[in-house]
Parts: C-alpha cells; structure tokens; sequence
C-alpha cells in the first residue's frame, strides 16, 4: 500500500517550509529576498521597517541580506537581525551586555560575548534613541570582537611557529 502512495505522490514534503515538492522540481525556499519578506507589512508597519532599515544602514559599512526568515546586518558576524512579523517586527541586537527597558521584551545569552536584546518595533515613532543608540553600540561591539578575534588569531599562528622544533644544519 505504501508503494502505490509512493508512486502516486512522486515528490517530497520540505523539511524547512513544509511545501509540497514534485520530484524533479527545483526547489530552493531558503532564497529570499528583502522584499519578499516585507511584502506583506501593513503600512505602519512598511513605514517602521523603513526607519529601521536607514538607521541601520547609516551606521556604516555592512553586509545587509535576507536568510529565511531574517534580515540580517552584520559586520563579520551578524550585529543585528529582524523578523517581519504579521503585526510587528522582531528586531534582535547583540549587545556584551543585558538590556534593561521597557522596549525589550527578552534577554537571551547567546555566547560568552553576545547576548541577544529582543524588541518588538511596532511604529516607525519606535526607532529612535535609545534603540538607535542600541544599534550603534551593537554595530562597534561587533567591529570590536572582529579586531579580538583577527589578532587572537595571529598570536595563535605566531605561536604555533615558535613551538615548532628547529632542525640541526648538521642534519641537512
């Protein structure tokens, strides 16, 4: 019985976004765009996503692209991300440090240097200081952690040549 649904059902279920795919169908729901995903905001919404966006983008050079559900602002590491939702957007900062305020609605620990500050924007009036300041702080502490870990790398090379045992010239 099973091999006769399996012949008439020739495709598979994705595992990430549950459609339904036809065998030799191409398939790629992880590809999306900026634009798909706020395709659907309303207009107070469009407007907050707009203002956020900006202000992000003025806080200098970065790669801004959209993954699954996510936009994400990142220096060499993701800075900053935001979830269109049907009602507002999710917005999550990582910060060194804990947020304490009214506009975050939780704290998640994500590594022994970040912490995930989630907000939930609502109307463009939200994005400004402190969440502004937020972003600012966010976007230095990434380009911080980036210089750590670059010269944290170069002392690991530079010690790992000195370890190595030098080779008699009575040897060659």
């Amino acid at each position: 019985m099973a091999e006769y649904y399996n012949i008439l059902m020739a495709g598979r279920e994705c595992y990430h976004c549950k459609q339904w795919v036809d065998e030799g169908q191409d398939h790629d729901c992880w590809t999306t765009t900026e634009a798909e995903l706020t395709a659907d905001l309303s207009e107070d919404l469009r407007e907050a996503w707009e203002r956020l966006r900006q202000a992000l983008a003025e806080l200098g050079e970065q790669r801004i692209y959209a993954s699954g559900a996510c936009i994400m602002f990142a220096r060499e590491t993701v800075y900053c991300f935001v979830r269109p939702k049907r009602s507002f957007l999710e917005v999550s900062v990582f910060l060194g440090r804990a947020l304490k305020s009214a506009q975050v609605k939780r704290v998640e620990t994500r590594s022994k240097t970040k912490v995930a500050n989630v907000l939930k924007i609502t109307h463009r009036d939200a994005v400004e200081p402190p969440v502004t300041d937020w972003f600012r702080e966010a976007y230095e502490h990434e380009g911080k952690a980036a210089i750590k870990r670059k010269a944290t790398a170069a002392s690991k090379k530079r010690a790992q040549k000195k370890s190595r045992p030098r080779v008699s010239r009575k040897f060659l």
